[in-house]
């Protein structure tokens, strides 16, 4: 947390400031301390965009002596930039002073009118190209993973294909739901899902796409563990996956969870058939069989660990934990004396 240096505003800039607010013809507004207060040393006023006039600060600024810039924004000119330029020739005991000062001059003179800031070490941080680039730094997107990024992308077609719903000639209805989706059902796969409902113990039923047909195939359907289910889907192309659970991690004791996996080396035009199948799966009005849904790209991932963070199971098991040992501890008989020999 950065300490506040309790220096305030002068009169003289609070007065210059509002009067600036109101005629909206002032761009800039250089402050300073002396004294031990804030003060307005010089205005500069609007003559063209905020670009063209940044070009005007360089005669305003020193190259060891630090300072405050209020910049009255274009769009709109209502809001304010500030700007905290402490070049690097300046004192130490001034960049502390002027580092610890700007947060308690911007809620002084009101920290909804500045929309933004921007910290200057040199002339050049203040011209109109550093300006540009400092605006696109702020819109660029946050940097992501290769993981995040391979998802975003998942996420995106699937957007896309929701909005494009492709139902087929072929399509049918199917025991998931009131809705039509874009691929037939094998017997086989709808088979072995109605069973995976009715059915008890842990079991992974796997399906993939019979591109060639618009299918949905059966690609296995057998007993499996949370520790062993990631040996069991396939690691080149894309697959859905019903696996029943059962576990004591939770009161419903055995969860049905729907996992979409699409490796990162399948190919994009399985990757686009996948997403938006499994979009129009998501979108049935009935697709109630797995309320839990997980999606991944890398089925190694697929561990006990991993299902048991991502369906919040760790907490529920830290919290048993915790009270067991509350109440062990709470009720405990004390030791006695020790025998006296």
């Amino acid at each position: 947390m950065t300490a506040t240096s309790g220096i305030g505003l002068s009169a003289e800039l609070t007065r210059a400031f509002s009067a600036a607010v109101e005629t909206k013809n002032i761009r800039f507004i250089k402050v300073v301390i002396q004294n031990e207060s804030l003060v307005s040393v010089a205005s500069i006023d609007v003559v063209g965009s905020l670009e063209e006039d940044l070009a005007l600060l360089d005669s305003y600024l020193s190259d060891n002596d630090p300072c405050y810039v209020l910049t009255r924004l274009d769009d709109p000119s209502s809001e304010w930039l500030l700007i905290s330029y402490v070049p690097d020739g300046a004192k130490v005991r001034d960049k502390m002073l002027y580092a610890s000062t700007r947060n308690s001059l911007a809620k002084s003179l009101g920290s909804t009118v500045f929309t933004d800031s921007l910290f200057a070490t040199s002339k050049a941080d203040v011209t109109p190209e550093a300006y540009a680039a400092h605006k696109r730094h702020q819109s660029a997107p946050q940097p992501m993973s290769a993981r995040e990024q391979e998802m975003a992308d998942i996420r995106a077609a699937e957007r896309e294909a929701a909005g494009n719903v492709y139902e087929g000639s072929r399509a049918r209805q199917n025991h998931l739901g009131d809705g039509k989706v874009g691929y037939k059902w094998s017997s086989e796969a709808e088979d072995a899902v109605k069973r995976l409902g009715r059915g008890e113990g842990s079991q992974a039923v796997i399906l993939q796409i019979e591109v060639s047909t618009e299918t949905l195939v059966l690609h296995s359907n057998r007993e499996a563990q949370a520790n062993t289910l990631s040996s069991l889907i396939p690691t080149s192309e894309p697959s859905f996956t019903l696996f029943a659970w059962s576990h004591s991690y939770s009161a419903t004791k055995r969860d049905i969870i729907f996992i979409y996996t699409c490796p990162s080396t399948s190919p994009i035009k399985y990757r686009m058939v996948y997403s938006e199948t499994k979009a129009l799966l998501e979108t049935t009005p009935s697709f109630l069989l797995a309320p839990k849904k997980l999606e991944s790209s890398d089925p190694s991932e697929l561990t006990e660990q991993y299902l048991m963070q991502e369906l919040g199971f760790n907490n529920l098991t830290s919290d048993s934990t915790h009270n067991s040992a509350t109440q062990g501890s709470a009720f405990a008989r004390p030791r006695g004396p020790a025998r006296r020999r």
